[in-house]
This record gives C-alpha cells, sequence and structure tokens, in this order.
C-alpha cells in the first residue's frame, strides 16, 4: 500500500494529480522564500500563519500555511511523508474527498491552534496538520474499517503514527496543537470520506475491464515483481528507519 511502484514522475503524476500538485505547491512556496526578491519574500509572508494578521480580519491565513515550510528540510520531510501515505488514500476516496479531508484537516487544526493559542505574537508554518490528518483517516480504518487495508500496512501506520507523535512533543517550537487536532479532524471525518471507498490497488497492476461494480485482481499481478514477499517486507521496514532517521536529524538541525 505503501510501496512506491510508479516507473517514473511523470506516471506519478498521472496516478495521483492531488497529490502531485499539493507537492509542487509545496516546492513553488518554499522557493517564495529563499528568492532574495523582496515581492517573493513578501507574497510567502503573507500566507505565513500569523495570530496578529488573523486577529486583524487575515482569514486566509487559516489555509495558506497548511502550504508553506520553515526551510527545505521541513518542506523534505512533510513532502515525503505526502508521497508516502497519500496516493492510497487519493485513489481509494477520490480526488474531491481526499482534497476535502488533507485541506479540512489542515485549515480546522489552524482555526483550533488560533483559539487555544491566541498569542498575537505566534505564527505558524507547514503541512503537518494536513498530514497528521491523513493518519486519523489511516488509523480509522485500522479501527473500524480492516476491509479497507491489510495488517501489513496497518503495522506501518501505527508504527509511523506513534513515531510521529512522539516526534512531536521532543522537538522545540512545533506545532503541537496542530499535530493532534489534525489528526483528531482526519479520525472524525473518516467516516465521512470513506464512505463507499474500496481498497486501494495500484493502478499499474489493474486489468482494464468494464466497471460493474466489482474488486477484481489481476491474475498476473504478482509476476510482475521481482521481489519476494520478504524483501518487500524488509524494504516497508527500510522506509520506517528512514523516516526516523530523517525525524531525528531534523530535531537536530
Amino acid at each position: 500500500m505503501f510501496i512506491r511502484n510508479e516507473r517514473s514522475i511523470k506516471e506519478f503524476i498521472r496516478y495521483y494529480p492531488v497529490v502531485s500538485t499539493i507537492i509542487i505547491i509545496h516546492i513553488l512556496t518554499w522557493l517564495l522564500d529563499i528568492i532574495p526578491i523582496g515581492l517573493f519574500n513578501q507574497l510567502y509572508h503573507l500566507g505565513v500563519g500569523s495570530h496578529w494578521g488573523l486577529q486583524n480580519g487575515e482569514y486566509w491565513r487559516f489555509i495558506t500555511p497548511i502550504f508553506l515550510h520553515g526551510g527545505l528540510t521541513h518542506m523534505l520531510f512533510n513532502s515525503f511523508s505526502l508521497v508516502l501515505f497519500g496516493p492510497a488514500l487519493e485513489e481509494m476516496l477520490g480526488k474531491a474527498k481526499f482534497l476535502f479531508a488533507y485541506i479540512g484537516a489542515g485549515v480546522l487544526a489552524n482555526i483550533a491552534t488560533f483559539i487555544i493559542h491566541p498569542s498575537i505574537l505566534y505564527s505558524h508554518v507547514g503541512a503537518s496538520g494536513a498530514i497528521f490528518g491523513l493518519f486519523g483517516v489511516y488509523v480509522f480504518m485500522v479501527a473500524f474499517r480492516k476491509n479497507l487495508i491489510d495488517s501489513q500496512s496497518s503495522q506501518i501506520v501505527m508504527v509511523i503514527f506513534i513515531i510521529g507523535i512522539i516526534m512531536t512533543f521532543l522537538r522545540p517550537n512545533i506545532n503541537i496543537y496542530a499535530h493532534i487536532l489534525g489528526f483528531v479532524v482526519g479520525f472524525l471525518i473518516a467516516p465521512l470520506v470513506l464512505n463507499g471507498a474500496r481498497p486501494y490497488y495500484p493502478p499499474q497492476y489493474r486489468k482494464s475491464y468494464d466497471d460493474d461494480g466489482e474488486i477484481r485482481f489481476d491474475p498476473n499481478r504478482w509476476k510482475k515483481k521481482r521481489f519476494s514477499r520478504k524483501t518487500k517486507q524488509n524494504f516497508l521496514w527500510t522506509i520506517i528507519i528512514i523516516l526516523v532517521v530523517i525525524g531525528v536529524l531534523y530535531n537536530v538541525f
């Protein structure tokens, strides 16, 4: 579920246009912050989740911080998380529901942050609240919709979610409210967005057929894969280790 099987970036973009668009926006808005031209820098700061600006009626700041990041490592870490966990949900929920879950969790987490932490000097950026919203949907599946997620993917979701929660409280200068409340929002809206969802199967492994509503399998699916099941399990745990290492480095630097 979380192993990327796409053969190229072009193929990834074709299969998962919403995730791809969000990542492109991440990169472009990060460039706004580093380009040494006043106009670009001003545009970046117009999007920061500044509580001073929100108290003065700049309500777009509930949305724009979701797409902004505080540096290259921050942007890469969140974008990598989205590449890993976004595609399956985009395919399962559909473009509109996925975007609703992602933006909705991020915006409501930012609104909650503003209410709980109303300091006029507080400001924040980052997609973490929205990404934790996706975790909320996954954890709901693990708990109540086991037919939508296999046991191996369930274990990976829970391990990485626990790591993310631990890092939330260990790392300084992090928006704890957005992480926790983003997850809560994702979990609460999961029954709505998962209505009508079906288990995820990588698009490139699907056999073309007239859709009659039944879930079908490509009989050659496993023949197309080069690696053994054991190798893939090791690869998944390698991903977890890499995430932990990146998270630790991000916490240190």
